[in-house]
C-alpha cells in the first residue's frame, strides 16, 4: 500500500486548513459519497468559478495561498491548479502538481504582446488518485473564455484524464505539451520564479509585473480585473 499522506497534508500553498478552504470543499461534496463524483464537483468548481487570468498577481509566494487564490475568483494555471489540490486533499483525495512547458498556437494578441513567445514555461495542472491510479487534470480555462475564444473546454468525468485539447472546433492547433519537468506535492516556488526569469525574456517579465501590479491593485480596491 502506497504512502499517501505527503499528498493529503496542508501546505503554506495548499492550505486546506484555511477556514474558507476548507468550508467550501465540504460544501461542495456535501452528501456525495462517490471519490470520482467529488473530483468532478470541485474540477468544475475551479475550472469555471475561478477565471483564467495570466495577468494575475505572480512575485509573492501569498499570491499562490489557495485562500487567497478563492478570494481574488482568479488566477492563472499554477494558481488554479493549487486551488484544486487543496480542495481535493480536504475531502480525502490524494493531489499533487505538475509541470509542464506547453506550446500554445492561439495566444490572444494582448498576451502575445506582452509574451513574444508561444511558449508557456511552468505550465501547471493536477495529478488527483483516484480509483488506486493517478488522473492527470487541467481545470485552466474557464467556460467563459472558451466560449468567447471558440476553444474546446476541457471536460472531466472525475475518472479518466481531462487535459488540453490539441485542436480547436475548427481543427485549428491549439495546446501541445512539449516538456515534462514532473510532479511536486508542493509548490517550488522559488523554482519557478527562477525558471521564469532563465526563460523569458527581461521585457516579457518586466510588463508581466506591470499588469501584476496593475491587477494586485484592483484587487486591493474591490475591483473585478
Amino acid at each position: 500500500m502506497r504512502d499517501m499522506s505527503i499528498y493529503l497534508q496542508p501546505t503554506y500553498f495548499m492550505n486546506w486548513d484555511h477556514p474558507d478552504v476548507l468550508t467550501l470543499a465540504k460544501t461542495l461534496t456535501k452528501g456525495i459519497t462517490s471519490e470520482a463524483e467529488k473530483a468532478k464537483k470541485l474540477f468544475y468548481l475551479v475550472r469555471d468559478e475561478i477565471l483564467y487570468n495570466p495577468y494575475s498577481p505572480f512575485e509573492e509566494r501569498e499570491d499562490y495561498q489557495a485562500h487567497i487564490i478563492l478570494k481574488r475568483g482568479e488566477g492563472y494555471c499554477i494558481q488554479k491548479a493549487i486551488v484544486l489540490a487543496a480542495l481535493a486533499r480536504a475531502n480525502g483525495i490524494p493531489a499533487r502538481l505538475r509541470l509542464a512547458d506547453i506550446r500554445n498556437h492561439l495566444i490572444p494578441p494582448k498576451l502575445w504582446e506582452m509574451m513574444k513567445t508561444k511558449i508557456f514555461y511552468f505550465h501547471g495542472y493536477d495529478e488527483l488518485f483516484i480509483r488506486n491510479q493517478w488522473v492527470k487534470v487541467t481545470p485552466t480555462f474557464d467556460m467563459r473564455m472558451c466560449q468567447r475564444l471558440e476553444l474546446v473546454p476541457v471536460e472531466f468525468d472525475g475518472i479518466h484524464p481531462a487535459l488540453f485539447n490539441p485542436r480547436t472546433r475548427d481543427g485549428r492547433l491549439h495546446v501541445e505539451y512539449v516538456h515534462q519537468w514532473g510532479h511536486y506535492a508542493d509548490l517550488p516556488f522559488e523554482d519557478i520564479i527562477k525558471g521564469f526569469h532563465h526563460f523569458y525574456s527581461d521585457e516579457m517579465i518586466k510588463r508581466w509585473k506591470e499588469a501584476s501590479k496593475q491587477n494586485r491593485q484592483k484587487f486591493l480596491n474591490g475591483e473585478k480585473s
